[in-house]
């Protein structure tokens, strides 16, 4: 089965892994700096924090931001759930901004008719879907004048470029966040990172990671005090030393994935498709998925005759406020219908670092071969 999404990971990597696992320190050394620091300057960032996954670097960030039982979080519904649980991790409200047909990123137009109807939450994540930015300025410029802060979900997103910068450098967010799980754009195994260009903040992460307990000013060298309730969420040495050496092939891996989504565009721009993935004109994609959408009668059968092709076709994602979960807290359905039209006909393609060309010849003949009875509805719409 070729999978959606898989790691890439050489020798050299495995190499410094090893290196790490011989020495003194598993935990709590010289790596952690080295990759946030490696991190702060690819990113064009003032400070990095690492942690142990994408969703403990969301709910720090949220705590550090502030979040409390009091408060409210907004955020889209086509995401992982982390997105939407780290609000509720901190006891505050959660509420959803429906998606923009074209990108399937938040709609500004939405997000704009919420703050004038609701009133602003505490914070808004903005999910960078695919690995392709949200458009960020206009998104900031309703956090000047509406009062809200912005944490940027880019779990998907390590790579890409809004406006000439990357993301993470948080010109128009106060927080990034990162995640390096094996199907990212770089893996630490499991792992994630904010970075954010305000030192009070940063310390407070640092703080936050690690049981709130600080070493600093102490009288002497045994002591240790709790400023504040934390959590264990540190990242370990060997993981910051394989994403150390991820970080150095970033840009070659997202140059590929980039060149695979146009591949797949080119190859299939005028099947009868409902969606095809493109890219916003403001930003370089990180290319995390490539989404084409399929009418919501055809999509099982079209899901169903890739995998037995063995093409590992998957579906991201369903509308967070759909998981039984979420309904239980009083969601319903038909809250966002832009995210639940693209939901019901959504597929994600094989994008990977290690996907053959000839692979990839492949699963786009296979795709051709599923839609060849279904030729109706193609708008020609893309990011």
């Amino acid at each position: 089965m070729t999978p959606a999404c898989h790691q890439s990971v050489s020798r050299e990597d495995i190499e410094k892994v090893v290196q790490v696992l011989l020495s003194n320190n598993l935990t709590q050394g010289e790596e952690i700096p080295k990759f946030e620091s490696a991190i702060s300057s690819y990113t064009n960032s003032n400070y990095c924090v690492a942690v142990n996954s994408g969703t403990s670097a969301l709910h720090l960030a949220c705590l550090a931001l502030g979040l409390s039982q009091d408060g409210e979080l907004w955020t889209s519904p086509i995401s992982f759930v982390a997105s939407a649980n780290c609000g509720l991790y901190c006891g505050a409200h959660v509420d959803f901004v429906d998606i923009d047909p074209d990108t399937a990123n938040i709609s500004v137009e939405a997000l704009e008719r919420k703050l004038r109807e609701e009133g602003p939450p505490d914070i808004l994540v903005a999910v960078h879907f695919t690995g392709s930015p949200c458009d960020m300025v206009k998104i900031y410029g309703l956090a000047q004048q509406y009062g809200f802060k912005i944490i940027e979900d880019a779990c998907h997103a390590l790579g890409a470029e809004y406006r000439g910068a990357k993301v993470g450098s948080c010109y128009y967010s106060d927080m990034t966040v990162f995640s390096f799980h094996p199907v990212k754009t770089i893996t630490t195994g499991e792992g994630g990172a904010i970075t954010t260009n305000n030192n009070e903040w940063a310390e407070r992460l640092r703080l936050l990671r690690s049981h709130g307990i600080t070493r600093e000013d102490q009288q002497n060298p045994w002591e240790y005090q709790q400023l504040g309730l934390g959590h264990n969420y540190r990242m370990t040495d060997f993981q910051a030393a394989l994403g150390r050496t991820q970080l150095i092939k970033v840009d070659e891996f997202v140059n590929y994935r980039n060149y695979l989504v146009h591949a797949y565009r080119e190859a299939l721009i005028h099947e009868p498709l409902q969606f095809i993935q493109g890219f916003p004109k403001y930003s370089k994609s990180a290319a995390h998925l490539c989404i084409i959408c399929v009418e919501q009668e055809k999509r099982t059968n079209v899901f169903n005759y890739l995998r037995s092709k063995n093409v590992g076709v998957n579906v991201h994602y369903m509308p967070i406020y759909w998981h039984p979960y979420y309904q239980a807290l009083g969601f319903q359905k038909g809250l966002c219908p832009n995210a639940e039209h693209y939901y019901n006909r959504c597929l994600t393609l094989p994008v990977t670092p290690k996907l053959s060309l000839g692979d990839q010849d492949y699963i786009i003949k296979c795709v051709k071969e599923s839609l060849q009875n279904d030729h109706s509805n193609y708008s020609g719409k893309g990011i």
